[in-house]
């Protein structure tokens, strides 16, 4: 391509330079995450990753794909982008590893109407650091300029992410019966779900500021509050599935406790929830109050605190228990697993 077609390329608003700055910055936080098995990374037309398939007596892959949603707009209202990196691998991560599976590699899409190298920047820095909790390689990606389809800077992300996992170990709920227990672990925040909600009431209608410091918050800002990292639950639920005989975990993402738990619940079974079985962050407290927003909606927009959701049989309650001790966990038990159409019951009224 000569020189006078890239500065019309660029008049066009597309920057071959500024893209060619972009991967360069990028490389050295991809290696960071470098991990066994990492044959070739970014740089080429594809990552290349071999697996350790003589671990596995039957390997298979799990994959997931996930963004981080309209906190997106909240970062950038907030002008604080270092968290959403680690939100788009926590999305994605969590989501395979409840299945059993452990993180392999992890690839990303970033799209932009004009890339901002600062913001750029802490995304993917972010990007690296959770790959580096997941234990996973940041393997490759694709980074696109569009003006046009993007208005000026603003951008979005997408992730993926492939793990492998014995195929007679997968957890997928199967196991389940009466009288399981569930148990939870609780989130960081709100997580990356329900910020439609987040921006609506807190932002447009209260009016909140980026620095204001709500008084519960003992001087934490809104734009901190509410730009906090998704929880990586990976690292401890491999550590588990090693030790406590799991029969279900749920990441609880858009559509809380009440749509998220019954995806792992064979036919004929519900769960029977007690709402006051832990104390709720804050936060949603003040989103509740601030929109008048009911209980019930509450929990089907938002994870309420719990992040993680584990199901064990009763006789393997107090192992689990000990093995949360031990590591120094906070854990709730939540309820158990009752006759029912795949539903979750809340034993008190809302």
């Amino acid at each position: 391509m000569s020189g006078q077609d890239l500065n019309r390329y660029a008049s066009a608003g597309v920057s071959i330079e500024r893209g060619n700055r972009w991967v360069d910055a990028i490389r050295p936080l991809a290696a960071g995450t470098h991990r066994e098995g990492v044959v070739a990374g970014i740089g080429g037309f594809g990552g290349v990753f071999r697996p350790d398939w003589s671990k596995f007596r039957d390997p298979v892959l799990v994959s997931g794909t996930d963004g981080v949603g309209t906190k997106l707009k909240v970062a950038q209202w907030a002008e604080i982008y270092e968290g959403l990196g680690i939100d788009l691998v926590a999305m994605c991560a969590n989501d395979i590893a409840v299945m059993g599976a452990e993180p392999l590699f992890f690839l990303d899409y970033y799209a932009s109407g004009h890339l901002d190298a600062e913001v750029g920047k802490k995304v993917f820095s972010g990007i690296a650091e959770g790959c580096r909790q997941a234990g996973c390689a940041l393997l490759g990606g694709e980074t696109a300029e569009m003006p046009g389809v993007y208005r000026d800077t603003d951008f979005d992300l997408a992730g993926f992410v492939v793990g492998i996992a014995d195929r007679e170990k997968i957890v997928d709920g199967r196991k389940i019966g009466l009288g399981h227990r569930l148990y939870g672990l609780p989130s960081t925040g709100i997580h990356s779900n329900g910020f439609s909600l987040v921006r609506k009431v807190l932002i447009e209608e209260k009016g909140i500021a980026p620095r204001d410091c709500p008084d519960w918050s003992s001087g934490e800002d809104w734009g901190h509050i509410l730009t906090r990292p998704t929880r990586i639950y990976v690292p401890l639920v491999l550590e588990m599935l090693s030790r406590v005989d799991v029969s279900a975990m749920v990441h609880v993402t858009g559509g809380g406790l009440t749509e998220n738990v019954p995806r792992v619940l064979p036919e004929g079974f519900s769960v029977r929830i007690n709402p006051r079985a832990w104390e709720k962050p804050p936060v949603f407290q003040a989103i509740q109050r601030e929109g008048g927003v009911t209980t019930r909606e509450m929990f089907q927009v938002f994870n309420m605190g719990v992040g993680l959701v584990i199901v064990v049989a009763s006789e393997a309650g107090k192992e689990l228990e000990r093995f949360l001790e031990e590591r120094g966990e906070t854990f709730y038990f939540l309820g158990e697993v009752i006759p029912g159409g795949r539903e979750v019951v809340y034993d008190r009224s809302f």
